[in-house]
């Protein structure tokens, strides 16, 4: 494994390299008062000198001090709307000399270079590559997007109100499935960003990038940072028994309690970089030709559960368990694994700040009461 340090024209080189051979860049930038991700070019798009605050219900932009292009937490959107995008044409059907034809509609997505995934975005990948690729069916629009992504993970060097990734495990320093990891240090002369490998490709691309071998002190500084970040993270949540627990107690009083705040809205699910349902719409364009098409469901709508013209989880009661209860329990037994990553996006955009770790709390206390 290679580490080296870079300044900002570094990070421009890096973002240049990659355009070179045929990624497109996608990153953090600043729109409509947020920080999403979308196609990025340069240092310049990234959102220089702004972070973001996060509380149940409440996210705002703020100006820092300085001039950090990862000084913030995470945003509304997440990288899966580039893996499994929220809207897919699956096929078409069309009537061509007196006969029904069906053409299934083939993607040719782009090579990406993802820029800025934080350590708890990188695990939800990893969720979803369980998801539809590793489930006995491959799901041919992600793979065929998955395939080939450059990784440029960065660690975390603070920690959001909502955050709790060290409880899950899976923040705030990436482990693994990253091609190139950066840690960003703020100093008096600008932002310097040590960079290590993850990877084959990552070290091809590293060793064209204009920066020394990185020191002790360096080391010493991606430390401090993601030490600094994993005491700022403002949530906890206990995992201890978490499946038994949710599993078990399907009567609990607090799932009325919380029933009573929450909207259905599905908020909660769209934010989410794990949550997967999807439903298919069938339209008939003016020239006569049907269009079958993918996109992005939620459990908390009405219509989701619904068989034969009634839905099996009618209240919000229900599809509030439904959907904590998949999350945090049932899917250890239907992918091995929690579908959570503590990325706190659940509690930062739901409208009326129903926060999953203060429910979950709720419940344990009383059950051991």
């Amino acid at each position: 494994m290679t580490t080296l340090v870079i300044d900002v024209d570094g990070l421009s080189s890096l973002f240049k390299t990659l355009e070179a051979e045929g990624y497109t860049l996608v990153g953090p930038t600043v729109a409509d008062q947020a920080i999403v991700y979308d196609t990025v070019h340069s240092p310049d798009d990234l959102p220089r000198g702004v972070t973001d605050v996060q509380e149940g219900g409440r996210y705002r932009l703020e100006e820092r001090a300085d001039d950090a292009r990862f000084g913030y937490n995470i945003g509304p959107t997440s990288w899966k709307r580039y893996l499994f995008p929220p809207r897919t044409e699956l096929l078409r059907a069309r009537r061509r000399d007196g006969r029904l034809v069906f053409e299934t509609s083939e993607e040719n997505p782009p090579s990406y270079a993802f820029i800025g995934v934080r350590p708890c975005e990188l695990a939800a990948i990893a969720i979803q590559d369980r998801v539809f690729m590793g489930s006995g069916r491959v799901d041919r629009t992600y793979a065929s997007r998955r395939a080939g992504v450059f990784m440029v993970a960065v660690n975390c060097g603070q920690a959001g109100a909502t955050c709790f990734c060290a409880s899950m495990g899976t923040g705030p320093r990436a482990t693994d499935g990253y091609d190139l990891v950066l840690t960003e240090l703020i100093e008096a002369g600008g932002p310097r960003y040590v960079v290590e490998t993850g990877s084959a490709r990552g070290e091809t691309v590293a060793k064209s990038l204009p920066g020394g071998l990185a020191t002790e002190d360096d080391l010493a500084g991606v430390a401090s940072a993601v030490a600094r970040a994993e005491s700022e993270v403002g949530r906890r949540l206990d995992t201890n028994g978490i499946r038994d627990l949710l599993v078990e107690n399907p009567d609990h009083p607090r799932w009325d309690e919380v029933a009573e705040r929450c909207l259905t809205c599905g908020n909660c699910t769209l934010a989410c970089p794990t949550c997967f349902c999807s439903t298919t719409e069938d339209a008939v364009t003016l020239d006569g030709t049907a269009v079958r098409s993918r996109r992005w469901d939620s459990c908390f709508g009405l219509d989701f559960s619904g068989l034969h013209g009634h839905p099996v989880r009618s209240s919000a009661k229900s599809r509030y368990r439904q959907w904590m209860t998949h999350k945090l329990a049932t899917w250890h037994d239907q992918f091995g694994t929690s579908g959570c990553v503590g990325c706190g996006r659940c509690i930062t955009w739901c409208p009326v700040g129903i926060d999953i770790t203060a429910e979950v709390a709720a419940i344990r206390e009383t059950v051991r009461a």
